[in-house]
């Protein structure tokens, strides 16, 4: 048992402790309002001074509401950082082209 556990710990590499770019970003998708929130309000329990809330077409909606939720129930301290909307244009499968919109939120503690 104690060579397996030797094994394990050698074949591990060592993980660089630099932050990525994104690590205080939340994208918001299809689940719930509140998933979202909880990731936000973690990033900023984890040490984030700015949350990016990215979101793009239909669920810009959703990206506002998971905004507002933390700023006035969670964090009532916060403030919005800065707004960046922009539209994309994504081909599909079939060769066709569209616009799609896009919003960054960024939120600081």
């Amino acid at each position: 048992m104690e060579e397996m556990d030797k094994e394990n710990t050698e074949q591990e590499p060592s993980v660089p402790t630099e932050r990525r770019k994104d690590d205080n970003t939340v994208y918001v998708g299809k689940k719930g309002t509140m998933g979202y929130v909880l990731a936000v309000v973690t990033q900023f329990n984890n040490g984030a001074s700015v949350v990016s809330v990215k979101a793009r077409g239909k669920l810009i909606s959703r990206a506002v509401d998971v905004v507002e939720i933390v700023r006035h129930r969670f964090m009532p301290n916060s403030k919005v950082d800065g707004i960046h909307i922009s539209t994309e244009e994504l081909t599909s499968e079939d060769g066709s082209k569209n616009k799609v919109s896009s919003i960054e939120i960024k939120i600081q503690k």
